[in-house]
């Protein structure tokens, strides 16, 4: 049934052996970076290449402040904490995301609220979170209080799906206007625009990504950017287990984690930005050449919305309904190619079944539709 899609796939990337989601691209100074590392013998989280990276990535996206951790998760989890997210809060955040997103959440102690996404960018809608807001909450002392629940609505956190910018500006409206922080997931969508500014810096606080399947990487690491010179130091000395700084003292001034990132990722960081741009215009044009495939076909490619760039992390296709999408992962996995379906709705997995939600209509849309195919960075 999808014969023309596994040849055109296998024509792209050359090859009849397996063709991976998304692999890493190592063309640069790595290994160099990584020697200097190591012959420094500084490969923990004190090293030169930590502080290199984190003003690297502060002044691609454009940010004054970025504070360098072990993994996304991690970051975001110190970010709802310095959003003052405590136990019995709640997070809005939409279902349709990756674990992590409402993992982070309840690592806090807080209850995630899950709301509808946009079709055309899979991210939080701003239209499904004001039509909540409106009917499901006041405002009492500049806090933004669940009427069903009497708690209060710390924070959201909507997330760039797949590198696709969502209407971050219309969100941070509404967030303002209720009293709620604003912190993005932007672990996907390094390099991506919403009206020609980066994701990750309309919030007071976002959050990147560096794993292994990332546009760039060094198998692990994350990284919170923010504006807030308070809010960066207070990041830092949370990540580095709260540790008052002194020559030889050994002193903690509160409950901290160790949360910093390596040297050793660091060093790998630096070398995958110097590449980052091209990254991104390969991985553009990539999409470019399956959006024109894909328009001849049934199935559905998923383009950067208006006032958008988007990085293309993962290609995506909206297939005509769940037994459609089924038999394409079927016969694309068969046949050594890898595709995977879009994450399992939040709200249906055992430890989140009892959140609070709306009706979810376009995210159970895409669940049982969206397809993402391979995606690495290739010369073309």
């Amino acid at each position: 049934m999808f014969d023309d899609v596994v040849q055109f796939i296998q024509n792209i990337y050359k090859t009849k052996g397996f063709i991976p989601l998304h692999e890493p691209l190592f063309i640069g100074n790595e290994k160099k970076y990584l020697n200097e590392c190591i012959d420094s013998t500084f490969v923990s989280s004190v090293g030169k290449f930590v502080a290199q990276f984190e003003e690297k990535i502060a002044d691609y996206v454009g940010s004054k402040f970025a504070v360098a951790t072990c993994n996304g998760t991690s970051a975001l989890h110190i970010a709802l904490l310095l959003a003052n997210v405590s136990k019995d809060d709640e997070v809005i955040t939409q279902s349709l995301t990756f674990v992590a997103s409402t993992n982070a959440i309840s690592y806090c102690g807080a209850q995630p609220i899950f709301i509808d996404v946009d079709k055309d960018t899979m991210g939080l809608s701003p239209k499904a979170l004001q039509d909540f807001l409106e009917a499901n909450t006041t405002i009492q002392n500049q806090q933004c209080i669940n009427s069903t629940t009497g708690r209060i609505i710390k924070a959201c956190v909507p997330m760039h799906t797949f590198g696709h910018p969502c209407r971050i500006d219309q969100i941070k409206d509404i967030c303002d206007k209720y009293h709620i922080c604003l912190v993005e997931d932007a672990a996907e969508s390094l390099g991506s625009l919403h009206n020609r500014l980066h994701t990750g810096t309309f919030g007071k606080m976002g959050v990147m990504s560096f794993n292994g399947n990332k546009i760039i990487t060094a198998g692990g690491g994350g990284c919170i950017i923010t504006n807030d010179e308070g809010l960066a130091k207070r990041a830092k000395h949370l990540t580095t287990t709260a540790k008052v700084p002194h020559m030889w003292k050994l002193v903690h001034d509160m409950v901290g984690y160790n949360y910093r990132m390596p040297n050793l990722n660091a060093a790998l960081l630096v070398a995958q930005l110097e590449n980052l741009d091209s990254f991104v215009i390969k991985k553009r044009e990539l999409a470019s050449i399956y959006s024109d495939f894909f328009n001849k076909t049934a199935c559905n490619f998923i383009k950067e919305s208006k006032n958008n760039r988007s990085n293309y992390w993962l290609n995506g296709i909206i297939l005509q309904d769940k037994k459609q999408r089924d038999v394409f992962l079927d016969e694309t996995n068969s046949k050594d190619i890898m595709t995977r379906p879009i994450w399992a709705m939040m709200n249906k997995l055992p430890m989140f079944e009892r959140a609070q939600c709306d009706d979810l209509g376009n995210s159970e849309w895409l669940e049982q539709r969206v397809v993402n195919i391979p995606s690495s960075i290739i010369e073309l």
